[in-house]
């Protein structure tokens, strides 16, 4: 088995987050649509647009890199969104459900901050600037 380097790492980071990122994609409009508060669904597609410039930045890292964008299967956000989609269907539309999104909400972007972090560290000892930067930026 060959021995994986540094570049091999952020290259699987940046796949995991490009897939996180659509998974996400996928999941606003549901939550979205499950919140009671009209400031919370707002919220949720705000964060919808924002999202999907996300995945156009990590676009441009996969470019900067010579990489094809392609995602690897992020099973810590699929097991993250699962407890939301959890959450729509065993509570009513009400208060608590929109309290317990939030809390969903929260560990996912938790999740997120500690993935670009490493992959923006990762970068920043290869030398690629350019994609540190990227990454910084979300």
């Amino acid at each position: 088995m060959k021995e994986k380097t540094l570049d091999d790492v952020l290259h699987e980071e940046i796949q995991d987050l490009y897939d996180a990122e659509k998974q996400i994609v996928r999941a606003l409009p549901k939550m979205a649509k499950a919140a009671a508060s009209d400031e919370l669904r707002e919220a949720f597609e705000n964060h919808l647009e924002e999202t999907k410039e996300q995945v156009i930045r990590l676009e441009k890292v996969f470019q900067g890199l010579g990489q094809t964008a392609r995602g690897k299967k992020c099973h810590g956000m699929q097991g993250l969104l699962e407890e939301g989609e959890d959450i729509i269907s065993e509570f009513s539309e009400s208060p608590a459900r929109d309290a317990a999104l939030i809390a969903a909400a929260q560990k996912v972007e938790h999740y997120e901050m500690a993935a670009y972090g490493s992959a923006r560290t990762f970068a920043k000892i290869l030398g690629q600037e350019k994609a540190a930067e990227l990454l910084e930026e979300t």
